[in-house]
């Protein structure tokens, strides 16, 4: 269930639709930070394939981790960012995806234009069906960070403020490296940046001698399919809440009958209670 409300300031509205990104700080206290990694340490330890995501010796992760270990569970529905997200896209919402990422230090004498990955949407083949023109906002990821990164190339996911809006690729100068109006969050461990899919983004070099260690929970509308799970195992649907099974794609009342509103939805109980929207204008 979802224990509290933060209200979204019309400052914060309007920056997620002007720039595509918030920053939230303390979004996970210590104890929280504490379990996530240990389960994250544990996973990577592993010689598992399953749902692994490993692009090179220094960006390792896996998707769906939510349902790798009962730890990552709670980050679906975070007391300080999921009112956020309901309060941008609405109440009909659904999970997209769960990565946990670990992106290691680069070895010495990596040149500093190095991008793990590189400058890039998110959406799967939303931009291959419907081209970066016809690109409307369908979801967005919440970016939990949970290790240091209050110095410069420390491996944080760099974003292009406004690319969110753009209808074509984002524009990078002959010679250079990023976009012209590129930001590199500085973040400490508990904080979480909400980017839209459509925010280009990139992955920062990692020059400390730190591993940086994230999990990205991603929303999006129910009428999508999820990016990382078709149908989540029974064994893990048994450990949710009502809201979590409701998050995660399930129907979770027994009515029989069409229902062109989409029947019932735990996350309007919720709404109604804070005077929250349930419908966004989505831009």
């Amino acid at each position: 269930m979802i224990n509290g409300y933060t209200k979204l300031t019309d400052e914060q509205r309007q920056q997620f639709r002007d720039e595509g990104y918030l920053i939230v700080r303390n979004a996970l206290d210590d104890d929280r930070i504490d379990r996530l990694i240990e389960a994250g340490d544990r996973l990577i330890a592993t010689e598992e394939r399953f749902n692994r995501y490993q692009t090179s010796e220094f960006y390792d992760g896996f998707r769906n981790c939510i349902a790798m270990d009962d730890a990552f569970i709670p980050l679906l529905t975070n007391d300080v960012t999921l009112p956020l997200v309901i309060q941008l896209l609405g109440s009909n919402l659904q999970l997209s995806t769960s990565h946990l990422i670990y992106r290691y230090p680069d070895p010495p004498g990596t040149s500093d234009s190095i991008r793990r990955p590189g400058w890039h949407r998110d959406g799967g083949r939303t931009q291959l069906d419907l081209g970066q023109d016809n690109y409307p906002r369908l979801g967005l990821k919440c970016a939990f960070y949970l290790t240091d990164l209050r110095e410069p190339n420390s491996g944080v996911t760099m974003l292009a403020p406004g690319s969110n809006r753009l209808t074509e690729r984002v524009e990078i100068a002959d010679g250079e490296t990023d976009p012209a109006n590129a930001l590199e969050p500085l973040l400490n461990p508990g904080d979480c940046v909400i980017f839209e899919y459509r925010t280009w983004h990139a992955g920062a070099p990692n020059f400390t001698d730190r591993t940086r260690k994230c999990v990205m929970i991603g929303y999006c509308y129910r009428w999508l399919k999820p990016m990382d799970f078709v149908k989540q195992e029974l064994s893990f649907l048994d450990k949710l809440s009502e809201i979590e099974k409701y998050l995660v794609g399930e129907e979770v009342d027994d009515t029989q009958e069409f229902q062109p509103g989409g029947g019932y939805n735990p996350l309007n109980e919720w709404c109604q209670l804070h005077g929250v929207e349930q419908n966004r204008d989505g831009m």
